[in-house]
């Protein structure tokens, strides 16, 4: 009997974690601040990869990481690497697309702590209170990725991620 309701228990909640982790099999996260500066200052400071450890988050979780931009800095095919973590934290990212002062567009190829390849597109529009640049943030996932997202909030954690990384970039150019 104690095992049939442990059995019924542990079917529901993983039918209820993989209904909820179809949701998360595509993620698009939409974060966007306001900085004083220049618009040429704010857009160097993403579109030069050799920029990045100074608004990194994750520089700020892991002081140790080890990086290294390859190719020509601020052109198409630059890539920023990383190793962090003690070894556990592997990937790059690579501009893909640069609209001078408007846009600059990214892909990660994430290999460790696990395989994912992230887009990350920044936008860059005057307004009346400053430079306001705006990330937009998507992953796919399959549903097993998905539910482990779905089981330790991943995803409360990367919009958190992406908002230090801008809050970083604003307190680096309003310096």
């Amino acid at each position: 009997m104690i095992f049939t309701i442990i059995g019924i228990t542990l079917a529901a909640f993983i039918g209820f974690g993989l209904y909820k982790a179809s949701g998360l099999k595509s993620i698009q996260i939409v974060k966007t601040v306001t900085i004083k500066g220049s618009r040429q200052e704010v857009f160097d400071m993403v579109k030069y990869l050799k920029n990045f450890p100074k608004w990194s988050p994750f520089l700020v979780q892991d002081p140790s990481q080890k990086y290294e931009v390859k190719g020509i800095d601020g052109t198409i095919g630059a890539q920023y690497h990383w190793s962090g973590n003690k070894g556990k934290d592997l990937g790059f990212q690579e501009i893909v697309k640069i609209e001078e002062q408007k846009f600059v567009g990214m892909k990660c190829d994430i290999q460790k702590p696990f395989v994912a390849k992230p887009i990350f597109d920044y936008s860059f529009s005057e307004t009346a209170n400053g430079i306001e640049v705006k990330q937009d943030f998507k992953v796919e996932s399959g549903l097993v990725e998905a539910f482990f997202m779905w089981l330790f909030g991943a995803k409360a954690g990367m919009e958190k991620m992406n908002q230090q990384g801008l809050d970083l970039l604003k307190k680096v150019v309003e310096k």
